[in-house]
């Protein structure tokens, strides 16, 4: 069983919504009890205590020590100020006002800062529900994450078994021929067109086909270097064949000399693109088997023809033409799932379809993103 296979297999939609319908439940009573106060009112707690936080670290040790008078007149000062610059509604105030009185006392010890944090632990607490409402938001977030990955696989994996089930419902004796020795003969004279109109035309010419076949987007041609193109239509050896301009490439500068006004330029422009030179090849303007579905073999055909016409003769033309014909037929769709399945599916694939083991995957993997897609809608994304 592939990878892929095991994913999906593994996929427990039941445990994924039941995850997120808890985080979602989760969700809604941390918002409840955020509520209750205000999320406004609680940040603003949360700040009062992280205030208060800093005051005692900031003074603790000096306002503690013996003698640090000064130190500890700084304190009172600074949570006096802190104190009564709280809101009057501020949830828990009552536990910094007292503060006022623990600290009120001519000597300081660690002790008193520690009672203080306990009075305040009640405050802390309701500051505290910020938090776990963050929490709950970040759980809810993955939940639903994990839903709609699970979503993305099924999805992937009941398109999978819809095709292995039609490509093993196809008639593997149909007259594929009609359109396989169209196509074979095309690309046998193709190749060997291209490989005529390669050797014996002009390095510029063939560099010019290449770039007229950039207005067909379903032409393979690689689209021609502008510094090359321009660089073989103004120069004179541009007139020589592509192999002549290959073997030019790899002279020395004294060599090209007996053959070019700049060797330099036709190293640089010439050489630096030999890659682009080497993948100009009939084999790119094929066709493959298993054919395409028919649309889109139609418009490759009628772009081929376009270009194809440039450089071949009538035979190659012909051929191509009997292919986009093929096209045409009404059985082009039942010929092509014949064609597809026969080079693609394997006899354990088949022996799964005829005894309905895909058709049982199927429908599981159906229901399973079904009820994945149905969480989706009633948890939406926040």
């Amino acid at each position: 069983m592939a990878a892929r296979d095991r994913d999906a297999a593994d996929i427990d939609a039941d445990a994924l919504v039941a995850r997120l319908s808890s985080a979602a439940q989760t969700l809604d009573d941390r918002r409840d009890a955020v509520d209750e106060h205000g999320e406004g009112t609680l940040r603003s707690l949360r700040a009062a205590l992280r205030e208060v936080d800093a005051l005692f670290e900031r003074h603790e040790e000096d306002a503690t020590g013996y003698g640090e008078f000064e130190a500890y007149l700084a304190f009172q000062d600074d949570l006096v100020d802190t104190v009564e610059d709280l809101d009057s509604d501020l949830p828990e105030r009552d536990a910094f006002e007292s503060l006022l009185d623990l600290f009120k006392k001519q000597t300081l010890s660690h002790d008193d800062f520690d009672a203080a944090r306990d009075r305040l632990a009640d405050a802390r607490s309701l500051a505290d529900t910020l938090d776990a409402l963050d929490d709950a938001r970040d759980a809810y977030d993955a939940a639903r994450r994990d839903v709609k990955r699970a979503h993305a696989t099924l999805t992937e994996e009941t398109d999978r078994l819809e095709r292995l089930q039609r490509l093993g419902d196809a008639d593997l004796d149909a007259p594929v021929d009609a359109v396989r020795d169209p196509l074979e003969t095309y690309n046998d004279r193709v190749r060997d067109a291209f490989a005529d109109f390669r050797r014996e035309a002009s390095a510029r010419e063939v560099v010019a086909l290449a770039d007229r076949a950039t207005a067909f987007p379903l032409v393979d041609l690689p689209a021609p270097p502008s510094e090359l193109r321009d660089y073989l239509a103004n120069r004179e050896v541009g007139d020589r064949s592509l192999a002549e301009l290959r073997d030019f490439a790899g002279y020395s500068r004294s060599k090209l000399d007996h053959y070019v006004d700049d060797p330099a330029t036709l190293k640089r422009v010439v050489g630096g693109n030999t890659s682009f030179l080497d993948r100009l090849s009939g084999s790119r303007l094929t066709l493959d088997w298993p054919p395409a579905e028919r649309g889109v073999l139609r418009y490759r055909t009628r772009e081929l023809i376009s270009v194809v016409d440039s450089f071949a003769g009538a035979e190659t033309l012909t051929a191509l033409r009997d292919v986009r014909d093929a096209t045409r037929r009404d059985d082009y769709p039942a010929l092509r799932n014949a064609a597809v399945a026969n080079a693609e599916l394997t006899d354990e694939e088949r022996e799964r379809v005829r005894t309905g083991s895909v058709a049982a995957e199927l429908d599981a993997a159906r229901d399973r993103r079904n009820r994945l897609a149905r969480a989706l809608d009633d948890y939406p994304a926040l």
